[in-house]
C-alpha cells in the first residue's frame, strides 16, 4: 500500500498561501481563488468545541476552528517514483462536489418521524434516521454552501477556475414536489420555501406534539424534551419561524450536474410511493405512533412495499398542501440539470457530459422496487460500456448516487437482470479510462483505491459526506496532468460559510452555523461518528498512472 505523506516539491510551492490580490471587481482577496479561504479545508478544519451545557445523558458542544490539514498524497495505484515525477502541469477539470442535500418538507404528513422512538430495535435500523434535530434548518445549510463555492473562482492546488459542480443525488428527502422546488431555487438561484402547510409550523418540533422524543426549541408544553433534557441542547424560540421563512438563495454561479438518488425515488429514500402513499403527502392526517400490532419482524419490508401501513397509528390533524405531491422520474430530470432531451423523453436518468478534454457519465444507480441501497441493470451497463469506448483516450469522470459497495439491492420489479459490483467494475476498468468515480449516499468522507486486478491502472473511488448530517462539507476537485505517464486528482474539503458563532441564531449565517451545530451534537451521528472520514480521506493528491 502505497503512504500518505505531504509531498517536498512543487506541490509545497503550488499549496503555499498567496499575496492579497484583486479580483475582477477590485475587491481583495486573502488567498488563491477564495474571499475566504478558511474555509478550505487545508486552511481549518472545524472540530468540537467548548461543553456549552449537559444533560443528564451527554454533552452539548459548540463548534471550533482547528488548524488546517496539508494535501497529503495516496500512492497506492502508481509506484515508488511518483514522487521524483511529479508535477501540477495542464488541468483537465476543476470542479465543486456536493451530495445529500436532503432538502425537506419537515412537515410533511407522509414522514415517519416517529420510528425514531425503535432506534434500540435492530429491526428497525435500516429505516433510521428518519428525523434529524437540525433538518429544519437544511435550506440555509445549502444555501451556505452555494455561497461559499460560488466564493472559490479556483482550485486550491493546479489553480484553474472551477467551472462546473456535480451533485450527486438525494438533493430532496421525500420525494415531494415542493422539496424538489426548493432545490432548484437553492442551487439554481430564486426564491427559497421551506415552509408548507398552514400559518403555523404543525410538526414533530411544535412545544405541543405528543412526543418527548424530539428536539422543541420553543421549549414543550410540558417538561422538556428528550434532546434537551438528555443531550443539552438549547432553548432558542422562534428559531423555526425564522428557519421557515422564505429568503433568497444565489443561484450556484458555474453549471451543475445532476443525479438520481434514492430519496428522488422513494419515501424517505426507502418506501415505494404507493397510490396511498402520494394520497396522504396531500392530506392531513400526521401520525405520531407506530400502529398496534405492526409486525416487527418484517418492519423493513412491509415499508419498502406499503408505507402507508406505518399511518394507520394514532395522528394529529394539519394542513393539507397539495404541492406536497409525490414528483415523477421525468419532473425530476426536468427540474435538475445536465439531463438530456432523450432523458426527457424516455425517462432515464443516465447521461454523458462532454467537455473538451474529459467526458463525464452520471450513472441511475436507484432501486425502483423500494431500499435505499443501489442496483444497475444489464441495460445500462451496455450504455456505459458504449460510452466508455466512443470516450477513447479521455479519461472518464464517472458519477452515481450510490458507492460500489452499496450497489448490492436484490429487490425486482421486472425488467433486466441486475448486474453486481464485480461486474461492474470489470466494465468500467475494461477500456482503462476510467480515473475517477464520485459518489455519495453513505454520508461520510472516504476514499478508495479501485486498481485494476488485470495489470496497472485503475482509478479512485471518492465519496463525499452529506451536507445534512455532520461534517455537512462539499470538496473541490481538480484534475491535471503530474507528469511523464500521471495524472493526479486533488480533493479538498469545502466548510459552508454559516458561522462558527451561531449567537441567538438571527441571521441566515446564525441559521446554518446552528444547523451544523447540531448535526455534530447527534447521538451517534455527530462529532465522533467518523463521518468526517481519516486525513487520508479528506485533502489528498491522488496520482495514478496514464498512458493516453
Amino acid at each position: 500500500m502505497g503512504c500518505g505523506c505531504a509531498h517536498r516539491g512543487h506541490a509545497r510551492e503550488t499549496l503555499a498561501a498567496q499575496r492579497p490580490r484583486l479580483d475582477r471587481k477590485g475587491r481583495k482577496s486573502l488567498g488563491r481563488g477564495l474571499t475566504d479561504p478558511s474555509l478550505l479545508g487545508h486552511r481549518r478544519r472545524l472540530v468540537a468545541g467548548d461543553v456549552v451545557r449537559s444533560g443528564s445523558r451527554g454533552e452539548y458542544r459548540g463548534v471550533r476552528a482547528a488548524a488546517g490539514e496539508a494535501h497529503q498524497f495516496r500512492y497506492e495505484l502508481t509506484d515508488g517514483s511518483t514522487a521524483q515525477r511529479f508535477r501540477i502541469g495542464r488541468v483537465l477539470a476543476s470542479l465543486a462536489h456536493l451530495t445529500d442535500l436532503h432538502v425537506t418538507d419537515v412537515q410533511s404528513p407522509a414522514r415517519f418521524e416517529f420510528i425514531n422512538r425503535e432506534y434500540l430495535d435492530p429491526r428497525f435500523r435500516e429505516l433510521l434516521p428518519m428525523h434529524r434535530p437540525q433538518e429544519a434548518l437544511n435550506a440555509h445549510a445549502i444555501a451556505a454552501m452555494v455561497r461559499a463555492l460560488n466564493g472559490i473562482d479556483r482550485g486550491p492546488v493546479a489553480g484553474a477556475p472551477i467551472e462546473l459542480a456535480i451533485m450527486s443525488g438525494d438533493g430532496v428527502d421525500n420525494a415531494q414536489s415542493n422539496e424538489l422546488s426548493s432545490m432548484a431555487a437553492l442551487l439554481d438561484g430564486g426564491e427559497v420555501r421551506a415552509d408548507s402547510g398552514g400559518e403555523r409550523y404543525e410538526g414533530v418540533q411544535s412545544p405541543g406534539w405528543p412526543d418527548d422524543l424530539f428536539w422543541k426549541p420553543d421549549g414543550a408544553v410540558k417538561g422538556e424534551d428528550l434532546m434537551r433534557a438528555g443531550y443539552g441542547f438549547p432553548l432558542l424560540p422562534g428559531v423555526l419561524e425564522r428557519a421557515l421563512s422564505a429568503f433568497p438563495s444565489p443561484g450556484l454561479r458555474m453549471p451543475w450536474l445532476g443525479c438520481h438518488g434514492n430519496h428522488e425515488e422513494v419515501s424517505q429514500g426507502v418506501g415505494i410511493v404507493t397510490p396511498d402513499l402520494a394520497s396522504a403527502m396531500v392530506g392531513f392526517h400526521k401520525p405520531f405512533r407506530l400502529p398496534d400490532g405492526i409486525d416487527r419482524d418484517a418492519a423493513l419490508e412491509t415499508f419498502v412495499r406499503w408505507p402507508e401501513t406505518f399511518m394507520a397509528g394514532p395522528d394529529v390533524p394539519v394542513t393539507p398542501d397539495a404541492a406536497r405531491r409525490p414528483f415523477t422520474r421525468k419532473e425530476f430530470i426536468a427540474g435538475a440539470r445536465g439531463f438530456t432531451a432523450s432523458n426527457r423523453e424516455d425517462g432515464t436518468a443516465y447521461y454523458v457530459h462532454d467537455t473538451s478534454v474529459v467526458r463525464f457519465i452520471v450513472l441511475d444507480t436507484v432501486c425502483i422496487a423500494g431500499g435505499a441501497d443501489g442496483c444497475i441493470d444489464e441495460d445500462q451497463v451496455r450504455w456505459l460500456q458504449r460510452r466508455l469506448k466512443e470516450a477513447g483516450h479521455r479519461p472518464v469522470v464517472i458519477t452515481s448516487h450510490h458507492t460500489l459497495d452499496t450497489m448490492d439491492n436484490k429487490r425486482r420489479a421486472g425488467g433486466p437482470r441486475y448486474i453486481n459490483a464485480d461486474e461492474l467494475l470489470e466494465v468500467v476498468h475494461g477500456e482503462g479510462n476510467v480515473v475517477l468515480w464520485l459518489n455519495g449516499h453513505i454520508h461520510a468522507n472516504v476514499v478508495r483505491p479501485r486498481p485494476n486486478p488485470r495489470g496497472k491502472g485503475g482509478f479512485w473511488e471518492v465519496t463525499t459526506c452529506s451536507l445534512v448530517d455532520w461534517p455537512c462539507q462539499a470538496r473541490t476537485v481538480e484534475l491535471f496532468e503530474a507528469g511523464d505517464g500521471l495524472l493526479a486528482i486533488a480533493c479538498t474539503m469545502v466548510d459552508h460559510d454559516g458561522a462558527v458563532d451561531t449567537g441567538d441564531a438571527i441571521e441566515p449565517a446564525q441559521l446554518a452555523g446552528l444547523h451544523r451545530e447540531l448535526a455534530g451534537n447527534v447521538p451517534v451521528a455527530g462529532f465522533e461518528s467518523g463521518r468526517d472520514g481519516a486525513p487520508l480521506d479528506r485533502n489528498v493528491i491522488l496520482p495514478l498512472a496514464w498512458h493516453p
